[in-house]
Parts: C-alpha cells; structure tokens; sequence
C-alpha cells in the first residue's frame, strides 16, 4: 500500500543541496506509519539472520542510488514518491563514491558529507531504511582510505544515532586486497561507529569486489574461518547475473548459511552495469534470497546510459518517474520484484 508521508518534522527546516527538499538540520523525523522503517524498527542481527525489532527474520528489498556526484539531479521529491509509493521499497541505499579521479568524497568531504545527511534525512520522512555507502571501489584496498572514513562515519553516526532506520556500509567492493587487511580494516572502522551508535546495523564487503574471495578464486573458508570480531554485523556480496553464474548462487548459499549477508548490489547484466540482461539466472538468485530471506539492493536508481540504470535517458531531467513508462527492460523487470514485499 502507498504510506502516508505527510509527517511533521521537528526542528528548524533547512534547504538542501537538492531538488526542491527540505529537512530538518538535527532533529529526528517521524516516521511514517506503516512505512518499513515504522513497522520493523531497529535492525538486528539474530544468528545469521536480519531481525526486526521484534526478533523476527525479514528480508528488505530496494534500490542503490548510482553515484550522487554523477546523478544527484535524479534526487527530486518525484523520484523519491516513485520509490517509495510505486515501487514500495524498503530501503535506498545512497552510493557515495570516494576517489578523487571519479569526482567522490575526496573533492569535497564537506559537500559529500551534507550530501549524504541530505539523503538520510529524505528516507527518514518517507520510512525508508537508509544504507550509507562508503562507495570504496578504486583503489581496491579501502585501508587507503581508513582516515577519511573515520571523519566520516563519526560524523554521520553522531547526527542520526537516534534514527532507528541507519545502516552502515563501510567498505563497497575491496577488491585486489587480502581478507586479513580488509577485516583489519573493518575492526578500526566498527568501533568509530559503535563509539557514537552503539545499536544501528553495519556491513562490510569481503574480498574480490564483495564475492568472499571467489571473483579472486578463492575458497570463502578465507573469511569464514576469520571472521570480523564484532556484533550487529553482517557481509556483503554481490553479483551481477550475466557474469555471474551457478557457481555465484552456491557461494552465496553456502556463506549465508554461516554469517549473515547482505547482497548491496547486484544487477540483471554484465558486471559493468551495461550489456544484455539475463533475467533467467537473476530469478535464481532472487529466489534463493527469498527462500533464505536475504535482503538486497539492485543497481541503480538513475538515469544513466547503461542498462543497468532503470530509467531511460533524460528521465531525471522531468518529474516522471512512477509506473513503467520511463523505464528500460531492467526497471521493468525489477520494479515488479521490488513490488513484491516480504511479508512482516
């Protein structure tokens, strides 16, 4: 059903950097009833399972964002009403690149940092989970980076410690990097967090861009057998359906049986976002998710040339988004999975 998303919220009302929203600049939202964030309340980890706040295994569906240096111009209050009354998803997760050559974080922490308490506040009104991506990608080792996300993730977790619909993403896609390096990493960044947060879900990606090794032809033994020391925590994976095939679906099977996972992204095609879908082999791993309630976001919600971005060129330069008039073949496909939510 479509939540009501006329909510007060508390605090002096400040512009943002964005299209035609507004938030307030401490203070938390309401969150509206009904909505996923309302219903299910704090995350929590139990075994290797995503709990809600009442201790019951749930499965979250939604959407990255692409890139917010690159498509910022799609995050305008239509694209937002799409999301959140036409798609029904649960949970947006907000794609903040980092290096310098790709325009990220490194620029402007200020700018990145107001960007991504923008987003945050955004999904807050309208009840949706919120996953802050620290969108690591190149270079692969995302202990280059430790400093920086210290800054940041302090930051982020001071202001919103008192939302109950955050989730922490400290390292995208470590990729040519050891699982030692990347799990040191992830036990200096945790307790940054924790410091400021002490209950809200945080989630770190494994080696070989998020695949527990096997992209490095590895043996997910690698992690499983060292896994981070910390609690509310859960893995990453993703995978990508073109390349990504049988053997994708068994890894994932085998490492969500052991510790908890969160599939961050994935996509219908090729690795690179682009290239023709195969909608067969996604299903099966869509259908290996549902049976084990394995939540995941898909890339992305943009406009961008490839075909893994849902909309059409031009769309985000209008304020149509809702229904599948401006969607490519992906979008249309995976609207109607998002649509389908699990059953709370």
């Amino acid at each position: 059903m479509a939540w009501q998303r006329s909510v007060a919220v508390l605090g002096v009302a400040v512009v943002l950097p964005l299209t035609g929203v507004t938030t307030a600049s401490t203070a938390v939202a309401a969150l509206p009833a009904g909505s996923p964030a309302a219903v299910n309340g704090q995350l929590k980890v139990c075994g290797v399972q995503l709990c809600n706040k009442n201790g019951k295994a749930i499965q979250l569906r939604g959407m990255s964002t692409h890139g917010i240096q690159w498509f910022n111009g799609c995050n305008k209050s239509q694209w937002w009403d799409a999301l959140t009354n036409d798609w029904k998803a649960d949970i947006v997760r907000v794609a903040m690149y980092i290096a310098a050559k790709d325009g990220g974080y490194e620029t402007n922490p200020r700018k990145f940092t107001d960007l991504m308490h923008s987003y945050i506040e955004e999904a807050t009104r309208r009840g949706l989970y919120v996953l802050v991506d620290w969108h690591q990608l190149d270079p692969g080792d995302p202990n280059v980076y430790t400093a920086k996300a210290k800054t940041f993730f302090k930051e982020i977790a001071a202001r919103h410690k008192d939302k109950t619909n955050i989730i922490y993403d400290i390292a995208n896609e470590p990729n040519g990097v050891s699982w030692p390096k990347i799990k040191s990493y992830a036990e200096q960044l945790i307790p940054v967090i924790r410091a400021e947060d002490p209950d809200s879900l945080i989630i770190s990606g494994t080696n070989g861009w998020s695949t527990f090794g096997h992209s490095d032809k590895q043996d997910p033994s690698v992690v499983l057998n060292n896994k981070v020391n910390a609690t509310n925590f859960m893995y990453s994976f993703h995978f990508y359906a073109k390349d990504h095939r049988d053997d994708y679906v068994s890894v994932l099977d085998r490492v969500s049986s052991k510790v908890p996972v969160f599939v961050t992204e994935f996509g219908t095609q090729e690795a690179t976002g682009d290239g023709p879908n195969d909608f067969a082999m996604t299903q099966k791993f869509i259908d290996l998710m549902k049976r084990k309630k394995i939540s995941w976001a898909n890339w992305n919600f943009s406009d961008d040339k490839r075909s893994g971005a849902v909309f059409q060129q031009g769309t985000c330069s209008g304020t149509s988004f809702s229904g599948t008039g401006k969607l490519k073949p992906a979008g249309v496909w995976v609207r109607d999975i998002v649509r389908s939510a699990d059953q709370w």
